[in-house]
């Protein structure tokens, strides 16, 4: 025995300590819910998880940019809807028109519905656009080019439709039905054509919309499992830490035990002298 150097009290300080150390490495993990919260818990796992949060945030963008085209493309569909149905209700009041025994004042009275067809085209087209895009509006020409990765090198395209009447896909301005028979037939030829025209354009749109409606649910389910991921590698096992914690608490008071015992013992030597 020595009064210098008590070994045994050295060696319950050191596994105090270390226990003190791992009871708050415990108590950190339930705090914050993870097992890996910096580098110096584990730098190889801690670098994965960073990355894989950069890609998880990158997607939220990605879905910001799909979400919109979605709502561009929803619009450009409804006001397309509403101009086939209308280009129909125009040929109704061409072939009315045209009838061979029409007076003037009838195929006046046609004309004055179709040409009210005819503007509410139009407005429509001009008028159907969200965030400042519309797509049937004649404005754009290149195609809109939307984010499909989370590396920003990819993109889903929407093809713009000009639906005017004055555009390409519908042709029928300056068309009337006060002319001849001969010429309100050529009118019902044209608008055969321009609905012709929109039925394919709303088709190709549609088939530009439902991509992009497969393409937010396949970034969705990639977000839930780079979530999931992530959790797997830094998330804390509650139960287990909770119990890891209690056995460390007994663990803590039994080193203090430890302890108060060890740097008791040179008082052993006192009682030689007795």
């Amino acid at each position: 025995m020595s009064v210098n150097t008590n070994k045994s009290a050295l060696i319950a300080l050191q596994q105090l300590t270390a226990t003190n150390e791992r009871l708050s490495d415990v108590q950190s993990r339930i705090n914050t819910g993870l097992r890996v919260a910096n580098a110096k818990d584990s730098a190889s796992i801690y670098a994965i998880a960073q990355k894989q949060r950069a890609d998880f945030n990158s997607l939220s963008a990605v879905k910001m940019s799909l979400d919109r085209a979605t709502s561009i493309a929803d619009v450009a569909l409804t006001a397309g809807t509403q101009i086939s149905d209308i280009l129909i209700q125009m040929r109704e009041k061409v072939v009315g028109a045209a009838e061979g025994s029409a007076t003037d004042q009838t195929r006046k009275a046609f004309n004055d519905e179709y040409q009210t067809l005819l503007s509410a085209i139009s407005q429509f087209a001009s008028s159907a656009a969200f965030d400042g895009v519309g797509l049937l509006s004649g404005m754009f020409s290149a195609e809109l080019n939307f984010l499909a990765n989370a590396d920003g090198d990819s993109y889903i395209r929407l093809m713009p439709q000009n639906f005017t009447i004055s555009g390409p896909v519908i042709n029928l301005a300056g068309t009337t039905l006060t002319g001849s028979t001969t010429t309100i037939l050529g009118v019902r030829s044209a608008l055969d054509i321009a609905i012709s025209n929109v039925t394919s354009a709303l088709a190709e749109l549609g088939a530009q919309a439902k991509q992009i409606e497969k393409h937010v649910t396949f970034v969705t389910k990639l977000q839930d499992v780079l979530e999931t991921g992530i959790g797997n590698l830094v998330d804390a096992d509650i139960a287990k830490e909770s119990a890891r914690l209690q056995a460390l608490q007994v663990q803590q008071q039994l080193g203090a035990q430890a302890l108060s015992i060890a740097n008791s013992q040179p008082q052993v030597i006192l009682k030689l002298f007795q």
